[in-house]
């Protein structure tokens, strides 16, 4: 676990400085577009329509289990190459998993939905956080698109950043990959729709299971964050908010750090949303905050985002250290 925290620890300074660089995605395929091709051709092969609810949810099983395992393996294999190469070795390690983890690239993304509304008004918000969020853009007015980006950046905090980086540490490549490969089905195939209603059940359940501590930890982060940004209201808000309205979220999980995020800005969010025409109707979190958000909160949220990175990194270091003087 020591090996996998120092290389932890390089990754995310690495992606928080570097991050996804366009170029290089450009020529290559991203490995999580791998898992994507993958997750596809099982959908294809497993998922008939005409089957009954139970051999769907059977095939699901059956599918989610091949596709962890073969990620599993790969980042077995990965290890034992990286392991001979030492040195060299490590340092490829230590970009493989930069690549998987999403700070700077995400902070990027937010930060251009803060510019799209300052530079190109109402339609330059609506085309940038198009490309964050499912929801329907032209449903939004410029409150709803600074909040749909900020509960963008909270919740992705967890499961790009915090998720990732747990699994990793805890076991090495093998567990990034599956966990990447599972948050990759949940986002493909775990939809309750007609079509993915039975086959995706096992990927969302798996992926609420595998989230749940780290989406808890993924608030602490955030909270802690504002402490060292806004003072101590601002935490204890954010600490409050994440305790008390979590569970208001329709999702097991995301309802934490987002929550934490409301708090921590002094923002109302959630609420009323609409994807696909079809309007999902949800209790706003901090129900008492601010409603009306700004670009401005959007550069505010992304401050407190930075701010848990960097005390994810510190974690990351103390821990590695910890275990190294017992050892």
């Amino acid at each position: 676990m020591e090996h996998n925290l120092l290389i932890l620890a390089f990754a995310l300074l690495l992606d928080l400085f570097v991050g996804d660089p366009d170029w290089l995605w450009r020529r290559l395929a991203h490995p999580v577009v791998w898992f994507g091709r993958l997750i596809g051709l099982a959908d294809h092969l497993a998922n008939r329509p005409g089957d009954s609810d139970a051999r769907q949810k059977r095939n699901g099983v059956i599918a989610i289990l091949l596709l962890l395992l073969v990620s599993a393996l790969v980042g077995l294999f990965l290890s034992k190459i990286f392991m001979v190469l030492k040195f060299p070795g490590a340092l490829l390690e230590i970009a493989l998993v930069a690549v998987l983890l999403a700070q700077k690239s995400l902070a990027d993304h937010v930060s251009r939905v803060a510019s799209g509304l300052r530079q190109g008004g109402l339609p330059g918000g609506r085309q940038a956080v198009a490309m964050i969020v499912g929801r329907d853009p032209q449903s939004l007015d410029d409150g709803g698109i600074c909040r749909a980006a900020i509960e963008s950046l909270a919740e992705n905090f967890s499961d790009g950043v915090v998720a990732p980086a747990f699994w990793f540490a805890l076991f090495g490549l093998p567990g990034l990959l599956a966990y990447k490969m599972l948050n990759t089905a949940d986002s493909m195939i775990g939809h309750k729709n007609e079509k993915y209603g039975c086959f995706g059940w096992a990927s969302a359940r798996l992926d609420d299971l595998v989230n749940w501590l780290p989406a808890r930890l993924s608030a602490a982060l955030l909270a802690l964050s504002a402490l060292l940004k806004f003072g101590r209201h601002s935490a204890s808000r954010a600490f409050n908010m994440a305790r008390r309205d979590a569970g208001l979220h329709r999702s097991p999980n995301a309802g934490w750090p987002e929550s934490a995020m409301a708090g921590a800005l002094g923002l109302a969010l959630a609420g009323e949303r609409i994807y696909a025409g079809v309007s999902v109707r949800e209790p706003m979190l901090n129900s008492a905050g601010k409603r009306q958000a700004t670009a401005g909160d959007i550069d505010r949220a992304i401050g407190v985002f930075y701010g848990a990175c960097w005390m994810l990194v510190s974690l990351a270091i103390a821990i590695f250290l910890g275990l190294w003087l017992i050892g």
